[in-house]
């Protein structure tokens, strides 16, 4: 995104980015509570959002760690020990909501890990290191994985214990396959997007509009 503020705490809808997240969870019914892992200087910032927006379930915060995995680790040693389920979910994906959470929450209880995702709607091309196409996958089975990603919290540590590479990681479900444990997949459609650009943040602005009119 670049500029000096974490993306998190970008203005979006007047709200900032991390406030939307916060409330959906917030408003899941499935969510008993909610640890935000964040850069220590944001910490500050996540406190106000706590107390400005009322996010009752926020029990706990905590630093990140150097990587992505080893961030979740330290949110997950915060979470209640008797905690059946966890979910885990990038504050930047902060179109989700308490709906669509509870959804895959509901799947993983069945299923004992489930993961948001959504199809891809172009052709899809494998490449060679060269840059040239090597084949064309059947974009039927080919899916975009998103967040939240919901796992039973014993089948997670277990995961943590026996992956490779566990700190290295960029997607918890990878964690799980390693085991090898199936991951139920739960279609929520191309809403749930993630800031990563400045143009993500003109697009979610058009989703909360059109939201917003449609109610």
């Amino acid at each position: 995104m670049g500029g000096k503020s974490s993306k998190q705490l970008l203005l979006l809808g007047g709200r900032p980015v991390l406030a939307h997240t916060l409330l959906a969870f917030e408003a899941a019914t499935r969510i008993d509570e909610i640890v935000v892992v964040a850069r220590r200087e944001d910490l500050p910032a996540v406190r106000e959002i706590k107390e400005r927006y009322h996010i009752t379930k926020l029990t706990a915060l905590t630093c990140g760690g150097a990587t992505r995995a080893l961030s979740v680790q330290k949110g997950l040693a915060k979470i209640n020990p008797k905690a059946r389920y966890v979910a885990i979910h990038d504050g930047a994906r902060c179109l989700v909501t308490p709906e669509q959470i509870d959804k895959i929450c509901r799947t993983a209880y069945r299923y004992r890990a489930a993961t948001a995702a959504t199809r891809v709607t172009d052709t899809v091309k494998l490449a060679s290191k060269r840059g040239f196409i090597e084949s064309t996958l059947d974009r039927d089975r080919v899916i975009l994985v998103q967040t939240p990603q919901v796992f039973h919290s014993d089948l997670y540590r277990t995961a943590l214990v026996y992956a490779k590479d566990a700190e290295n990681v960029t997607d918890d479900n990878a964690l799980i396959e390693q085991l090898p444990y199936p991951v139920k997949l739960v279609e929520i459609g191309e809403d749930n997007l993630k800031i990563t650009r400045p143009v993500d943040l003109a697009r979610a602005e058009w989703i909360l509009q059109k939201r917003e009119m449609e109610q």
